[in-house]
């Protein structure tokens, strides 16, 4: 099924010129619950992974706090608090089992192998930033938190699908994740779909973004119900007519919490690309639903921070560069 993006309630770049050159595409991802094969483009799915290739490990250190826990213990944790979410009552014996999944267990002390969260082949989404001969980015990362963000570090890995002979049959696991299970992603697949995004407010030259937000005031108060206040529709071009929220790639970055900046590449300086946002849900209950599945609850089995987003910066230099990732 595809997913479609309502209609923005104004074409804003009409009413404001100067936001036309600013306008970026982004591929909305829409990632929903499924069984993906290492042939798709996937949220949480397998990775078309060479046989011959060792699978990548986290060698970082990790904060020690709560016991960690496996990704075994997270996805039945996850399937006992269905039942009582569902309105089930659980067995004595799954009671025990659900607080089991707590518990956790020592520290591997090993180099902790890392799980894939997206596979995003160019076919599927137009404008996928690759090096030369390459058609496919496979973004994996250590489910457990790190400094300074304090969240998972990712490894990215391009390659050409074409040159891949046989691939892992089987995808190994790490031992240790964090023991809330918020890192482990859930197998979804996608439903890419093109949309223009304008900057968030802050990143708008202040007169034009003080004048939009004038304007939006003026022309939406008390025509939307889930916008009451006046600086919350002072604020509706931020959350309703710029940026589209949720998974991504490419378009703006979803500045929510912290002041918008220029992200410079570390090894050479160069202004850095928006590549993936990482969402902490399928939905966000905002404008920007799709008309399909509006009221849809798929819970992908993320969280990033406080249900903020994890957003992944590229050189547009040299792929070889080390990426950027920042919590928005």
């Amino acid at each position: 099924m595809a997913r479609t993006t309502p209609p923005r309630p104004v074409d804003i770049a009409a009413v404001f010129p100067e936001l036309a050159p600013l306008a970026r595409r982004t591929v909305r991802l829409h990632p929903r619950l499924g069984t993906p094969t290492v042939r798709d483009s996937s949220v949480g799915g397998p990775l078309l992974w060479p046989a011959d290739e060792p699978w990548p490990v986290c060698t970082e250190p990790h904060p020690e706090g709560e016991p960690p826990v496996s990704p075994a213990d997270v996805r039945l944790r996850r399937r006992l608090l269905d039942i009582g979410w569902a309105g089930g009552t659980r067995t004595a014996q799954e009671e025990a089992a659900l607080n089991a999944t707590y518990e956790g267990h020592p520290w591997s002390g090993e180099p902790n192998l890392l799980v894939p969260v997206a596979q995003l082949y160019a076919r599927d989404v137009p404008g996928l930033p690759c090096p030369d001969g390459a058609d496919l980015l496979q973004v994996l990362w250590c489910p457990l938190e790190h400094e300074p963000e304090w969240m998972p570090a990712t490894r990215l890995v391009w390659r050409s699908s074409a040159e891949v002979g046989g691939v892992s049959a089987v995808q190994p696991e790490p031992a240790d994740a964090s023991n809330h299970g918020q890192y482990v992603p859930e197998p979804c697949v996608l439903h890419p779909e093109v949309v223009t995004e304008y900057p968030s407010s802050p990143e708008l030259e202040p007169g034009l973004a003080s004048r939009i937000a004038d304007w939006c005031e003026q022309e939406f108060t008390g025509k939307d119900p889930g916008y009451r206040s006046a600086d919350e529709f002072r604020a509706y071009y931020q959350f309703e007519l710029s940026v589209a929220p949720g998974w991504k790639v490419g378009g703006w970055g979803p500045w929510s919490f912290r002041d918008a900046w220029v992200m410079r590449c570390s090894a050479c300086e160069s202004v850095m690309n928006p590549l993936l946002t990482i969402s902490s849900g399928a939905l966000d209950g905002s404008g920007w639903d799709p008309v399909e599945d509006r009221d849809a609850d798929d819970d992908i089995g993320i969280q990033i921070g406080r249900s903020y987003n994890m957003q992944l910066y590229y050189c547009p230099v040299s792929f070889d560069h080390p990426h950027l990732e920042i919590m928005q």
